[in-house]
């Protein structure tokens, strides 16, 4: 039996072929390591995100995140229901919140789910990937499965402002959160914990509609890590590694910059800290490729 048992909940961008699909991959290695069983909320749906926030309405938006939270209830009674993605635990937080203090909503969005069958009773808890790690097991548990450690490595965490306002991690400070910084030195690598753009935003959509201003917000968050001597960037949350990587190249193209660094998941650093391979920690779903890792990696295990 597993330590520990959570309802899943994927979002769409870890789907296969998706953007963050090696960001599920690791997640599953990192779990199998730490004994952590996640069971996949059954035909689940998406959250919504900020398309959520568009003509569509609040009722909408908090049903569609409210569904899963039913199916979770029916299925998997008990069971925090546990997000990997910052945008999706955002949205399931807001609507469990919002829910609870409004019996006119609670009731409105009953009446939407009751045309799928479903119910949702308000007994489930929203819960991001790294709060389960922190709060459920701590640093002293996630250390013992350390077989390969990172040592050599210099490593900025960035948190990004959806883990980190307005909900954040408990204990956790909104302006200097530390526990990416715990993380890595957990796992014998070095934090910098003077990496001022750890809270910074990459301009999340922006990126389609005001690019020149989100690639400012990118340029400052990659050239702060450079500046720190960092190896690579752990995020939380895949639209930011996604964000912060990809534009790289474009902002090399618009002012000659020469960036190639690497930005990583916390789940990656923790699978091949826990001896896992180049493709068990999904290395190999990179865009900019965290040589110094998968070197590290390669020590680990065959690739």
């Amino acid at each position: 039996m597993a330590k520990k048992e959570y309802a899943f909940y994927p979002g769409c961008s870890s789907q296969l072929k998706a953007s963050a699909s090696n960001y599920l991959v690791s997640v599953n290695s990192m779990c199998e390591k730490l004994d952590i069983k996640m069971t996949e909320i059954p035909d689940w749906n998406c959250c919504g995100a900020s398309v959520g926030y568009g003509e569509g309405g609040e009722l909408p938006r908090l049903a569609i995140s409210a569904r899963n939270f039913a199916l979770a209830e029916q299925h998997l009674p008990g069971q925090d229901v546990v997000a990997t993605c910052a945008a999706c635990w955002l949205a399931s937080r807001e609507t469990i919140e919002r829910l609870d203090a409004s019996a006119e909503l609670m009731k409105e969005t009953n009446e939407a789910l009751a045309a799928a069958g479903l119910t949702y009773r308000g007994q489930v808890q929203a819960r991001h990937m790294v709060e389960v790690l922190i709060d459920d097991l701590g640093y002293e548990e996630l250390a013992k499965p350390v077989s390969n450690p990172l040592e050599g490595l210099k490593i900025a965490g960035y948190v990004g402002c959806q883990t980190n306002r307005p909900f954040g991690i408990a204990g956790e400070s909104f302006e200097n959160p530390m526990y990416l910084d715990k993380l890595v030195e957990t796992l014998g690598a070095e934090s910098l914990p003077k990496y001022e753009q750890k809270v910074t935003c990459c301009g999340g959509a922006l990126a389609f509609s005001e690019p020149d201003k989100s690639q400012k917000q990118i340029r400052d968050i990659v050239e702060s890590a450079y500046d720190h001597g960092a190896d690579l960037i752990v995020t939380p949350c895949p639209l930011c590694q996604a964000n912060v990587e990809v534009y790289q190249s474009e902002i090399n193209k618009k002012q000659g910059t020469k960036f190639a660094m690497p930005v990583t998941y916390y789940s990656q650093l923790m699978t091949v800290a826990y001896g896992g391979t180049h493709k068990e920690a999904g290395l190999d779903g990179h865009i900019i490729a965290p040589g110094k890792l998968e070197e590290i990696a390669a020590k680990g295990g065959k690739k």
